[in-house]
C-alpha cells in the first residue's frame, strides 16, 4: 500500500516516512502545498496524512484541489491547530479524519490502518483470504496457522492483493503499491515476487489472470 506524507517540518516528515516504511508501507513525500498536490493527482496514493500548515499552498486548499479532480482516497488530517472550527473546516473540504500535534506514532499508524480497512471494506485488523491471514497491525502474515516470513516488498505486494481481494491488479498497479515515488519502478519485478510468494504460501493462492495481472480470492 501506498502512503503520500505532506508535512513541512523536516523532522517529523522523517520520522513519519521512517514509520510508515517500518509499517510496510511505500511512502512518498512532499514538503510543499503544490508539491502536495502533484505528487497525489499523478502518484495515486491508498492514502495521504495531510499537513494543514504546507507553504505554497495550504493543506485545506490541496484538499480541495484533490477532491474537486477526483482524488478520493482517505486523508488523515495532521495540525497544531486545535480550535473545533478547524476540524470542521478540514472536515468540510474532505477529509477523513483528524490528528492534532503533538501526537503518538503508534495512534497515527493506528488511524491509517483504519482508514485503509475502510476504504477497501475491510472492519477488522486481521485479513484473511482462504487460509492466509495478514495482520495490519504487526506486519505479519501466517499461511494454514503457520507463520510465513516474507521480505519487506514481498509484504507490501501481498498487503495490496489481499486488500483487493477478489479483483485483479496489474503489474503496473502493484509496482505503484510497492515503489516510492521517485524510484525506479520496474513491472517486470512483479513477475518476480509472485514467483517468490507462490513459494511460501499455498498452491494455486495467487491467480494469474492472462493478459491482465493477478488476484487473490475468489473474482467479484
Amino acid at each position: 500500500m501506498r502512503i503520500l506524507v505532506a508535512e513541512d517540518d523536516p523532522r517529523l516528515l522523517l520520522q513519519l516516512s521512517d514509520a510508515l516504511q517500518a509499517a510496510g508501507y511505500a511512502v512518498d513525500l512532499a514538503d510543499k502545498g503544490p508539491d502536495a498536490e502533484h505528487l497525489g493527482l499523478h502518484s495515486r496514493p491508498d492514502a495521504v496524512v495531510l499537513d494543514l500548515g504546507l507553504p505554497g499552498r495550504d493543506g485545506l486548499s490541496v484538499l480541495r484541489r484533490w477532491r474537486e479532480n477526483g482524488l478520493d482516497v482517505p486523508v488523515i488530517i495532521l495540525t497544531a491547530r486545535g480550535s473545533w472550527q478547524d476540524k470542521v473546516h478540514g472536515m468540510d473540504a474532505g477529509a477523513d479524519d483528524y490528528l492534532a500535534k503533538p501526537f503518538q506514532m503508534e495512534e497515527l499508524l493506528a488511524r491509517v490502518r483504519a482508514l485503509l480497512r475502510r476504504a477497501s471494506g475491510k472492519a477488522h485488523p486481521l485479513i484473511t483470504v482462504g487460509t492466509v491471514e495478514l495482520d495490519t497491525r504487526s506486519c505479519t502474515v501466517q499461511a494454514d496457522g503457520r507463520p510465513v516470513d516474507l521480505t519487506p516488498h514481498e509484504y507490501r505486494l501481498l498487503s495490496a492483493l489481499m486488500h483487493h481481494a477478489g479483483s485483479v491488479l496489474s503489474r503496473s498497479e502493484l509496482a505503484e503499491h510497492l515503489y516510492e515515488h521517485d524510484s525506479d519502478r520496474d513491472s517486470n519485478t512483479i513477475d518476480v515476487f509472485i514467483a517468490r510468494l507462490r513459494r511460501k504460501l499455498p498452491e494455486g493462492f495467487v491467480t494469474t489472470v492472462r493478459g491482465l495481472g493477478f488476484r487473490v480470492g475468489d473474482a467479484h
